[in-house]
């Protein structure tokens, strides 16, 4: 054989050789995005969810109706918006989003990607977790309307009526539903709020004494929280528990396929201002997001950032956030939006009356990147 036989010959070789190479490339690469593609990660991603004004109207049952009404009470229609913020979540435990899906995400300053058991926590089904949610938006409810209540002088009164214990909780054999909480460690508590608020000062090291009011007696019951599944991790005593109160006139919010409780503030500044003659901001469109207890304390919420986006694609021109929420916000504020940092339910409202009157807005509190 000839030394150009030889040399075609390992000129061909390495070309298969290459060709098998290339094509396992491809393969291997067709494979990877195909992966990519269809595979499932251990995430859900967060997107901005529908904004709603409290001042306007929702459909319920293929009808229009006022989202805020007070039937026995004079109410005036203002211009502008006081839009509550929502947060979609794509993806759950059981159909997870791809990793492309999940690289997209990353890429988009409105999204965001979260592991999935910050949002579905094992060990707690679908079914507690859209119960749950229910019972947060109804808790958030009426804890906006004995804010509103209290901020316009207005009475009421109230009790903690317990409707579920969850399965395998440390109260579950010790409380039944419909039982009313009625002390904490010996201390008189009277909304959702304040009794979260004893439980985490109790911690799980010990006991948690329960003034509790069943059929009609008084009972004491001892029962020692557990961390929950949840982020953030608190001390819990595993029941959903439901604010009952007692108003001097009907308020009712009309709201669908909506959960959780960071609605609060937006409500409860969407019935002062129903029930107010002039608009609280001046007509001007604003949005925000925050938990609200009866006290008027403004709380944390998750998914601000795609809140925020939310209501710049909405038109907003002002937005509230939590104060606690500050070290979100700070450096992830939408350009075109002015975000104002509160803690209780009067700072918003003397945002809002600044916002106005034209006032000195450097003057408001502001969450500092």
């Amino acid at each position: 054989m000839s030394l150009f036989t030889d040399e075609r010959d390992a000129v061909d070789d390495a070309r298969l050789r290459g060709r098998r190479v290339g094509w396992l490339l491809l393969a291997l690469t067709l494979f990877g995005v195909f992966g990519l593609a269809v595979l499932p990660s251990p995430y859900v991603i967060e997107r901005p969810g529908p904004v709603i004004d409290t001042l306007g109207t929702v459909t319920i049952d293929g009808e229009e109706v006022p989202l805020i009404q007070i039937p026995t009470e004079p109410t005036y229609e203002t211009p502008g918006s006081l839009s509550l913020t929502t947060v979609n979540v794509y993806g759950n435990r059981d159909q997870a989003p791809s990793w492309f899906e999940v690289m997209r995400a990353w890429l988009d300053p409105t999204q965001s990607v979260v592991p999935v058991d910050a949002v579905f926590p094992e060990g707690v089904s679908t079914e507690d977790r859209r119960e749950q949610s229910r019972i947060d938006m109804e808790n958030s409810q009426q804890e906006a309307i004995a804010a509103a209540m209290r901020s316009i002088g207005e009475p009421y009164e109230s009790r903690l009526l317990i409707v579920q214990t969850l399965e395998g909780s440390p109260a579950e054999e010790l409380v039944e539903p419909d039982d009313v909480i009625l002390t904490v460690n010996g201390e008189p508590v009277r909304d959702v709020t304040a009794l979260r608020a004893a439980i985490a000062d109790n911690g799980t090291g010990r006991p948690v004494e329960l003034g509790i009011q069943r059929s009609g007696s008084d009972l004491q019951v001892e029962v020692t929280p557990v961390l929950s599944e949840n982020e953030p991790r608190v001390p819990v005593i595993g029941v959903l528990i439901a604010g009952q109160y007692v108003f001097p006139f009907e308020v009712e919010i009309e709201l669908e396929n909506i959960g959780g409780p960071s609605a609060g503030l937006m409500f409860a500044l969407g019935i002062i201002d129903t029930l107010t003659r002039e608009s609280l901001a001046g007509g001007e469109d604003v949005a925000g997001t925050g938990t609200i207890s009866a006290d008027g304390s403004v709380g944390p919420i998750g998914g601000i950032v795609q809140k925020m986006h939310g209501a710049v694609a909405a038109g907003a021109d002002w937005f509230l956030a939590p104060v606690d929420n500050c070290e979100d916000v700070a450096g992830n504020v939408p350009a075109d939006l002015e975000v104002f940092s509160v803690g209780t339910l009067d700072e918003a409202i003397g945002v809002l009356q600044t916002i106005a009157d034209d006032g000195d807005l450097s003057e408001l509190a502001r969450c500092e990147s």
